[in-house]
């Protein structure tokens, strides 16, 4: 969900710099590679994932399904939405008027909802609904072992303490297809109707999705090989992404912040439209169930580090979003009020 800033679109510097890459294939131990992956969470709140295990008929397919629903004409896509809040959306993406420069396609991740949807989505509904069902739960096998080794590498007792969330049946995690138009030919089409010098005004606030972080506990994403993608450095630098097709990226969420006492910060990341090409984006959001309570685990809390957030309900924080213009940070809501002995 994008929220309100109050930072311009080019009002912060960009830079080239090397992001935390994961090998799954590495002959690292276990232990060297939840260490490994609990620092690129902590330093950046992000990282690729290489050598995944996911097979390529798994993730061709869904891109293939992608694109064929945004080739669809307008009309037709129509039938899918609009969104409330799931199914086919255009140009608004947020619940404040936020715009950006793409049209997207919002999935419960659950079998059942995902086979009613493909009847307005694909002209082979079948075959669409399996081929985003394989996904999703590709998808979800993969956050889950995400979350046991980050579980390890913080030492943790309870390796499940953070996958259990997403094993839940009851789990309101979701999936969501994004497809951002090639800008130049919108660009030669805009300046046709409104003329050049409104265009050169355009040109600096044009976005494809804004600056937000994401509320869930953990984003995985995977795009074609169409760049515009940035992150924001700790040092409020923004930090490109190169594509690469093969892999996944893997971003921190608001509830893994607030799940790990503030250890992990969610990062805040938005999406540039500044391509000849088109590009398609497919994300899975990992999500607790509406009423599971979120805090820390008991080793993550102590006389010294005390809980920064009071404890909450995925569905009351979920609330939250729709209910709060926050300049802020979302988790400011929740926050406590820790007093030093000093202050006392």
């Amino acid at each position: 969900m994008v929220v309100s800033t109050s930072t311009p679109l080019r009002g912060r510097k960009t830079r080239a710099i090397g992001i935390p890459t994961i090998d799954f294939s590495s002959d690292m131990s276990k232990t060297e590679l939840s260490e490994t992956i609990v620092r690129a969470c902590e330093e950046y709140g992000f990282f690729k994932l290489i050598n995944h295990g996911i097979p390529m008929e798994t993730i061709d397919g869904m891109e293939n399904e992608g694109v064929r629903f945004f080739g669809r004409p307008g009309s037709e896509k129509h039938e899918a939405g609009p969104p409330n809040p799931y199914g086919y959306g255009c140009k608004n993406i947020g619940t404040h008027g936020d715009q950006g420069e793409l049209e997207y396609l919002l999935l419960e991740a659950n079998h059942v909802s995902i086979a009613h949807r493909s009847k307005t989505i694909a002209n082979n509904p079948t075959e669409f609904s399996d081929v985003a069902n394989c996904y999703i739960q590709s998808m979800r096998k993969i956050a889950c072992e995400i979350l046991e080794l980050v579980a390890d590498g913080l030492w943790l007792e309870d390796k499940g303490s953070f996958s259990r969330l997403l094993k839940d049946e009851d789990s309101d995690s979701c999936f969501r297809i994004n497809y951002y138009p090639p800008t130049i030919s919108n660009i030669n089409r805009y300046e046709e109707d409104m003329g050049v010098l409104d265009m050169q005004a355009s040109r600096k606030t044009r976005i494809g999705f804004g600056e937000h972080s994401d509320p869930q506990i953990l984003t995985i994403m995977r795009s074609n090989d169409v760049g515009g993608l940035q992150i924001c450095s700790p040092d409020g630098l923004w930090i490109p992404v190169n594509p690469d097709p093969s892999a996944f990226f893997v971003l921190v969420g608001d509830v893994f912040q607030a799940l790990t006492n503030g250890r992990f910060m969610s990062v805040r990341h938005r999406v540039v439209a500044n391509g000849s090409k088109s590009r398609l984006s497919m994300m899975y959001f990992g999500a607790p169930a509406y009423n599971a309570w979120i805090s820390p685990p008991p080793q993550m809390v102590s006389p010294q580090n005390p809980s920064l957030y009071k404890p909450f309900t995925w569905g009351e924080y979920k609330k939250t979003l729709y209910t709060l213009r926050l300049a802020a940070h979302r988790l400011d809501f929740y926050r406590t009020n820790v007093i030093n002995d000093s202050e006392l």
